[in-house]
């Protein structure tokens, strides 16, 4: 990616590691929800990923990405990492810990890696889009790239949500 745009620890770390992607940027609009965010960019919200971390009863972290037409199941997420339970995270200590803010959550170049665990839909696709580090901007990259850069799994984490469709 050439931009003249400043480079989130995403981009910088998938830049590094020499892979393939492309970068979305649509910060010249409002804060967007997920849904908008796809409507945004022309996609199919099935292919639009959300990046969400949680806390397990152990107290150790995890990352999940679901699509952002659905809800992450937190009963099949904690089950997909060996936990009796998970909840998310409060919002205030997702930069502390990530060094991402709250709707530009990226699942690469985070403070410290977590286990992570993209939801099996993901595999249906060529290539899946997640933040790029900032609230704005979105990846869009294969999954076999992005398994270059952190070790994930695929799993059955999601369920169908309850947002409201577009207009």
């Amino acid at each position: 990616m050439k931009s003249k745009e400043e480079k989130t620890n995403a981009i910088r770390s998938l830049e590094q590691k020499k892979l393939q992607f492309q970068v979305h940027d649509y910060s010249q609009s409002d804060a967007l929800s997920g849904l908008e965010v796809a409507d945004y960019l022309g996609e199919n919200p099935d292919r639009v990923f959300k990046t969400l971390v949680t806390v397990g009863r152990s107290a150790a972290h995890y990352v999940f990405l679901v699509p952002v037409s659905r809800e992450l199941d937190l009963k099949k997420a904690a089950k997909a990492v060996n936990e009796k339970s998970i909840e998310m995270i409060k919002a205030k200590d997702l930069l502390p810990l990530t060094g991402y803010v709250h709707g530009g959550c990226s699942p690469v170049g985070m403070k410290k890696f977590f286990p992570t665990v993209i939801d099996a839909s993901a595999e249906a696709f060529g290539e899946i889009f997640f933040s790029g580090g900032k609230i704005g901007l979105q990846i869009e990259m294969r999954l076999s790239e992005l398994q270059k850069i952190i070790a994930f799994r695929l799993a059955d984490i999601s369920s169908k949500g309850s947002a409201a469709p577009l207009p």
